[in-house]
């Protein structure tokens, strides 16, 4: 199912122009070696622009690289300058360079055999006239023996200035190549049709964490992998060309830059439509991959996207257009499949909306309206950083949006489990961090009233802001939490530890211990306000939440009651700073608003 999405992704590509075509890929090459008619070495062209970790390199169409992992295999027309001179760099092996040239050298000679092709018989000639000796006389020779650079050639009377290797005689001769005694015809999996079965698939590049070199999603490397006497590939017939088509869409969905891909924590995603939808275009952007540079990118393309059925700039709830998202993650010697998920867009586009309503949260004035999911996975995480999200974890979360199920149990417990674990962090400015900080509590959020909806339980969904009208005992005993904690700034201000340093774990989940104390802590505050307006204004509001909690404290809170408790304490948080009252101003201006 998903190679044949991706052969077919490869042949839309392919009729546009937008990919390489059969038997060739896109190969970065650092350095082109014009030659002449006679062999000789006319320059050392360098493809490459700017400057430091912003180099570009150019890139060129070349013939499909051979797959080779510690022997020797030529690639054609274009190698590392071991394979393509004979350069050997310090502290190399002669003697398998030499082998190495020489089978690079072969190659050629063999693609000679059916076109004698102009440019084709100039590289000939250049390999005979000893090239080493012509390229050590140039002066970029340094770099290629330090770095051990692609190189490929290009024939000095071509003015369109193409590779060799995309001379037509030579397109021409490489699509006569035929068939050897060693290969396989068999019925192709993917295609339907008899096609020679590719014994070795080539590898995909792009996977974060994945070999560099590339891995593969198809592969049998080991003897418990075999069945009836069929080794390697040949357990799971794939024909050459449809092994090239899905290795060629992947690796062009996953290649630097391409906006058909995001980073999702340890799950390289790649999306695409059967046909164009300016869906795919804002997809990534609904999301927000990797962490980007800017935190507020996507917030203007999110707000265009929600508004476009009203304006009807476009109705993504009619768009039937079939839609494929794949999550790709490092395994070994191999890639796994995280997640697989293939829809209209419609139903994909309605499951993002849904999300974006679960997630909606009150934010601070300075916030975006709008998190990204690397934000909202990276506040489960240590210290904040994506790159303590646990494993699996960024790739569940990521099926259970677009597929409009329950979100990992596991984000919950991570959710929480950051809410108590942080109780007394600072951030690198020495400013308290907020247990429950916005984006935390937009996870909780959406993650208990989620969980609410789909079971059809009887706890009320959780607002975006405070609801007076709540009498949930455990989000009544978050604000509750919240006002003790602002009391206490009132009577001491510049207090630089508050009782959320202290108590915030145990009153999140064992009140009983915790609440009687903070009550007769609250009574020595109060006593300290000068203002007796204040002070009866903060009397009301702890009689008022009050109403909801029962003559009891509970003892313990499970899971759910902890994450109601730390929304019932972000959302009276965020009330001291959007609902001020007179008799509220002088608490208004306290620091502790959440992050």
């Amino acid at each position: 199912m998903i190679l044949q999405s991706l052969n077919r992704c490869y042949e839309r590509l392919n009729a546009r122009g937008e990919i390489a075509p059969e038997g060739f890929e896109s190969k970065e090459i650092p350095f082109v070696l014009v030659i002449d008619a006679q062999g000789n070495l006319v320059q050392i062209d360098d493809t490459r622009s700017g400057a430091g970790k912003q180099r570009i390199v150019g890139a060129y169409l070349v013939p499909s690289a051979v797959k080779r992992s510690v022997g020797i295999a030529a690639n054609l027309l274009w190698d590392t300058a071991e394979y393509v001179v004979g350069l050997v760099r310090e502290g190399g092996n002669p003697v398998r360079v030499a082998d190495q040239h020489a089978a690079f050298r072969a190659r050629i000679a063999e693609l000679l055999s059916r076109t004698q092709d102009e440019g084709l018989l100039a590289v000939q000639r250049f390999l005979d006239a000893d090239p080493l000796v012509q390229v050590e006389a140039d002066p970029k020779a340094p770099e290629l023996r330090q770095g051990n650079p692609n190189l490929t050639f290009r024939y000095v009377e071509d003015v369109a200035s193409v590779p060799v290797c995309l001379r037509p005689a030579v397109i021409e001769a490489l699509s006569q190549t035929a068939p050897t005694d060693t290969e396989v015809q068999a019925f192709c999996l993917v295609r339907g049709e008899s096609d020679t079965t590719a014994r070795l698939h080539p590898p995909i590049k792009g996977v974060w964490g994945a070999r560099t070199s590339g891995a593969n999603v198809v592969s049998f490397n080991l003897d418990a992998f075999n069945s009836y006497g069929k080794t390697q590939s040949y357990n799971a017939p794939v024909g050459e060309r449809a092994a090239f088509a899905y290795t060629t869409a992947l690796n062009h969905l996953l290649r630097k830059g391409s906006r058909h891909r995001l980073q999702v924590g340890d799950a390289s995603t790649v999306f695409w439509a059967e046909e164009g939808s300016p869906f795919e275009d804002i997809f990534a952007a609904l999301l927000g991959g990797s962490e980007p540079d800017d935190p507020k990118r996507g917030i203007d393309v999110v707000r265009d996207w929600l508004s476009a059925p009203v304006t009807g700039a476009y109705r993504d709830v009619e768009d039937d257009t079939r839609f494929h998202v794949l999550g790709l993650a490092p395994n070994a010697a191999r890639i796994a499949v995280r997640f697989w998920q293939v829809g209209p867009v419609r139903e994909f586009s309605g499951h993002i909306r849904q999300h974006l309503a679960d997630i909606a949260i009150a934010a601070p004035s300075f916030e975006s309206p709008y998190l990204p999911l690397w934000r909202l996975l990276a506040s489960t995480a240590l210290k904040g950083e994506s790159k303590n999200v646990v494993p699996n974890l960024a790739g569940d979360t990521m099926r259970a949006i677009i597929a409009g199920t329950e979100y990992p149990a596991a984000l919950l417990q991570a959710a929480i489990r950051r809410a108590r674990a942080e109780q007394a962090r600072k951030d690198q400015n020495g400013k308290s961090v907020s247990n429950v900080s916005y984006p935390r509590a937009a996870l909780i959020k959406a993650c208990l009233n989620r969980q609410a909806r789909l079971r059809s339980t009887s706890d009320k969904e959780l607002l975006m802001s405070l609801d007076l009208e709540n009498r949930d005992p455990a989000y009544r005993l978050g604000r509750l939490f919240s006002a003790l904690e602002r009391i206490q700034s009132a009577a001491q201000p510049g207090i630089s530890a508050t009782i959320r340093e202290r108590y915030y774990g145990a009153a999140s989940s064992s009140p009983a211990s915790v609440f009687p104390i903070l009550l007769r802590l609250k009574n020595h505050h109060l006593a300290k306000l000068d203002s007796a307006a204040l002070k009866a204004w903060y009397e009301k509001l702890l009689g008022e939440i009050f109403l909801g909690i029962g003559p009891d404290f509970p003892r313990h809170l499970d899971l759910p009651a902890q994450g109601r408790f730390a929304i019932g304490y972000y959302h009276q948080t965020q009330d001291f700073f959007t609902r001020k009252s007179p008799t509220d101003s002088a608490a208004a201006n306290d620091s502790t608003q959440g992050d």
